[in-house]
């Protein structure tokens, strides 16, 4: 169940808004950048094309405004048939449904995988939203 963008609660909206005209920039390992989240909730790719929303209600929606997802404010990740994928713990800790941990998003933006081998960066995005892109997004 790798498709989606991020999502999280209305404080995340007012980090966001504080943002650039094409947002706030993740990386990968190489700080090659692979993404944007504009103030207003899009997301768009490193050639500035549109692949999806992030809502308030907690929905993630495609690029063609479909809900594919959601991320409750408990950290649970679900597909849009409200099937659990994932967790994004308090601490960082990203698990798939079987409470696994398959990843780390540390509090400087660092993105781990399982190994703590740097997978890229996602400084001044929120917690949930970084390890959501990177463990549960097709990006």
């Amino acid at each position: 169940m790798k498709h989606a963008i991020l999502q999280w609660l209305p404080a995340l909206m007012l980090l966001l808004a504080a943002t650039a005209a094409y947002g706030q920039r993740i990386t990968d390992a190489s700080y090659r950048t692979v993404a944007y989240i504009k103030s207003d909730g899009t997301i768009q790719d490193a050639s500035y094309r549109t692949v999806g929303y992030i809502k308030s209600n907690g929905s993630i929606q495609d690029g063609s405004y479909r809900t594919i997802g959601y991320l409750k404010s408990d950290g649970t990740i679900q597909d849009s048939s409200y099937r659990t994928v994932g967790h994004i713990k308090d601490d960082g800790t990203v698990q798939d449904s079987s409470y696994r941990t398959i990843g780390h998003v540390k509090k400087d933006g660092t993105v781990q995988d399982a190994s703590y081998r740097t997978i890229g960066h996602a400084r001044d995005i929120p917690l949930r939203w970084a390890a959501f892109f990177f463990f549960f997004s097709a990006n």
